[in-house]
């Protein structure tokens, strides 16, 4: 067993002697698709909800991954068992269009798409120590939807925050919210849970689809639809979904004071996804 684990092609060992062919189109394009979880008790959270999204994707940018669902389980549980023991885990995955000479088509139909796998320890944050965000126009292309490699607008936005010592960026379009730069953003207001649509402009987070799904099981409305930057820093609570964070409130953007209005069902939100969390990853007996 291995602290950091790495997998490429089949191929698995330590993540720092793991090595990438030069012609991989990830390298030259960012031609592929991601994934990432967390794991506990060995369990990756959410898998299913991944792999939906995960085919998705692909099928979008018209990847061929021939892999079943089923496979990629199997390949991404050998990565997971061949890491050492930690309370959890951070999981990711990626799959390109494959190896070939560097050229903008498509290459031929004998290059297969490549899969490449990593785990590494993780501490998840504390859901009671609250985010502080800075706002940033989105500059991304309008194909947010897919989970693409290609990142660098995000990689910059979260940099300027990490500059302002804040912990995300929360990106708009005009006067429009759309997410943050690696999360989605919802609100509470007036006892609603509000967040943008799924369109092209957001990522359909699974935390965000879980944390819907939660606020309507205890009892809370929900509503999808675009809202302001002026709603944003009016609303009772900004809530903040990642896989690697789960659901994180928001307590200042552009270091003026925003939420604590609605901590009560704030609190019921981040308690039903932490039990979620904790039930998904607990082994059955």
């Amino acid at each position: 067993m291995w602290k950091t684990v790495g997998y490429y092609n089949g191929t698995i060992g330590p993540l720092e002697e793991m090595m990438v062919p030069m012609g991989d189109r990830a390298l030259y394009f960012g031609d592929g698709i991601y994934e990432a979880t967390c794991v506990a008790n060995r369990i990756p959270f959410a898998l299913d909800d991944h792999l939906d999204r995960m085919y998705n994707s692909l099928r979008l940018l018209e990847i061929p991954f021939t892999m079943s669902r089923e496979e990629v389980k199997a390949e991404l549980q050998k990565v997971i068992d061949a890491a050492e023991d930690s309370p959890v885990h951070f999981l990711y995955w990626q799959i390109s269009r494959g190896v070939a000479m560097r050229n903008h088509p498509f290459p031929s139909a004998d290059v297969k798409p490549t899969l490449m796998i990593y785990i590494k320890p993780h501490t998840m944050k504390p859901l009671d120590k609250p985010y502080h965000l800075i706002s940033m126009e989105d500059i991304r292309f309008k194909l947010c939807n897919i989970k693409t490699l290609n990142l660098i607008p995000s990689v910059l936005a979260n940099q300027r925050a990490v500059e302002q010592g804040c912990d995300e960026a929360v990106l708009h379009r005009g006067s429009r919210v759309t997410e943050c730069a690696h999360s989605n953003i919802s609100i509470l207001k007036d006892g609603i849970l509000r967040t943008a649509p799924a369109d092209e402009l957001i990522l359909p987070g699974i935390t965000r689809k879980h944390l819907l799904v939660l606020a309507r099981e205890h009892g809370i409305p929900t509503l999808e639809k675009p809202f302001s930057m002026v709603e944003l820093m009016n609303a009772d609570e900004i809530i903040v979904t990642s896989s690697s964070a789960l659901c994180m409130k928001a307590a200042s953007i552009d270091r003026i004071p925003v939420g604590g209005k609605d901590p009560k069902r704030l609190k019921l939100l981040q308690d039903a996804y932490l039990e979620k969390f904790q039930r998904e990853t607990t082994p059955h007996t």
